[in-house]
């Protein structure tokens, strides 16, 4: 079955950097649309990046774009959020999360809400603080 197991969190220092993997194993990257979510403490769940599938036309939340930058290394099977410019705000559990597109069609849009997604990993915390 298909399986994601993220890695790569922690705490970091306003302004700093990590970098987030989510490994994947039954399916390629490329054929799956993969997200990033993330949900922090009182707040509800929400996208922060996504890949699509096959083409990697990549989507950001407003509130990262420029500082996050998703990836996918089809050799190892992963997918990876780089994260630079971190803020308080943006602390929470990181998710990746997939989906398997059944159509043609399906495969040309990337859905940005948690419901769309069957697949999760386990998520992993970052803490931002000084």
């Amino acid at each position: 079955q298909l399986q994601l197991v993220e890695s790569g969190g922690g705490l970091v220092q306003p302004g700093g950097s990590l970098t987030l993997s989510c490994a994947v194993s039954g399916s390629t990257v490329e054929s799956l649309h993969i997200g990033w979510f993330r949900q922090a403490p009182g707040k509800e769940r929400e996208g922060v990046s996504f890949i699509i599938k096959g083409a990697g036309v990549t989507h950001y939340a407003d509130s990262v774009k420029g500082r996050f930058t998703i990836s996918r290394d089809n050799a190892k099977n992963t997918v990876s959020l780089q994260m630079n410019s971190l803020h308080n705000e943006d602390t929470g559990v990181y998710y990746c999360a997939a989906s398997k597109p059944s159509t043609v069609l399906q495969s040309l849009v990337v859905s940005t809400t948690p419901d769309a997604y069957d697949y999760w990993g386990q998520g992993t915390q970052v803490t931002v603080s000084s």
